[in-house]
């Protein structure tokens, strides 16, 4: 049992070091982080429902998915790239795209479930 217990766990040892990488290195992450935390606040005090629940939580991984696949993105192309390339610039500028539209969508979302409950409380 020991042995598959230290299988199954080794098994998180490189996620966790991209997690360290992420937050030591990506402000941006800190700051979806800081956004996520508030949104969740906000949502226990006005005691979503579990389907707003779903979209609530969907909203914050994709954003926080996006950020960190457009982080790895900028390391690759930056590990390739000693000058400037217009692919490079191409790359980079379409991950953040990816990013911003994640955070629209997730903003979108918040402003379905939200508006209707604070126009209810005021």
């Amino acid at each position: 049992m020991n042995k598959f217990l230290n299988k199954f766990l080794n098994r998180f040892k490189f996620p966790i070091a991209g997690l360290v990488t992420i937050v030591k290195k990506d402000r941006n992450l800190i700051l979806h982080l800081v956004f996520a935390v508030i949104v969740i606040f906000v949502s226990l005090i006005l005691k979503l429902n579990q389907n707003e629940w779903l979209w609530i939580i969907l909203a914050i991984f994709s954003v926080l998915i996006t950020e960190i696949i457009n982080t790895s993105i900028e390391y690759v192309v930056d590990m390739y790239t000693d000058k400037y390339n217009i692919l490079a610039k191409h790359a980079k500028d379409t991950a953040a795209l990816a990013v911003l539209l994640s955070s629209i969508m997730a903003a979108i979302i918040g402003i379905m479930i939200f508006l209707p409950k604070l126009i209810e409380v005021f």
